[in-house]
Order: structure tokens, then sequence, then C-alpha cells
């Protein structure tokens, strides 16, 4: 498979508990969303998951780190990209009973390519 061609590149900023889940997969799968958790939310650029992983996750858990994933275009062509502030704020939505398709739909590894803490 030609990663540039049939995968799209996914970014997450993530705290320290969901990112210990991650790890625990072998670095593989996303784990189950909480019940209060209905959507997954991967942006589509890295200086946006930095943003919310400084903004967000480090006042709230003390760390936050930016990954990054490569999942089928095939498979992500179903989810529209959402802008949810200014133009570099975008996102897909995707349900959180989807959750196992995309991550059967991952192509390689989820990696830690930023990190911040306190």
């Amino acid at each position: 498979m030609n990663a540039d061609a049939d995968t799209v590149v996914l970014y997450r900023p993530t705290g320290p508990s969901e990112l210990a889940l991650v790890r625990a997969s072998g670095n593989l799968r996303w784990p189950p969303r909480l019940p209060d958790q209905p959507i997954f939310y991967p942006v589509t650029n890295e200086a946006y998951a930095a943003q919310i992983a400084r903004e967000w996750n480090v006042p709230a858990s003390g760390s936050g780190y930016v990954t990054r994933f490569h999942v089928r275009r095939e498979f992500m062509q179903r989810y529209p990209v959402q802008t949810v502030g200014g133009r570099e704020h975008s996102e897909w939505w995707v349900p959180a009973e989807e959750l196992e398709a995309l991550n059967d739909n991952i192509v390689g590894e989820i990696e830690v390519i930023a990190e911040f803490h306190r």
C-alpha cells in the first residue's frame, strides 16, 4: 500500500491516560470512547493538535501529547471534515460506535510526535 496515495494522515491530541491505553494496544488502536464521549475527534493538522494538547490536555492532566497515524483514505472519505473555528481548526467527527472500524483501517502504528508538560 502506498501510504501517501492510499492513506490520510490524522493527528490526535491526547492526555496520559488515553495514551497509556494506546500503548497497551501496541500503538495500534484507540480505546473505546467513554459513555459521555459520543464522538472521536482526530484533527487534520499537527498545529491544531499541538494547540489542544498544550491548552486542554496539560491543564487537565499535567501533560499532553500529539499523535500521528495513517488511515485508509477510502474509509475516511465517509467523514466530511468539520471546521470548528478558524480555518486551521478542522477535524473529523467519527461516531463512537464506528471507532472499531476506524481502528481496523489504521495503517502502521500510532506515533507520538510531540509532548507538552506543566
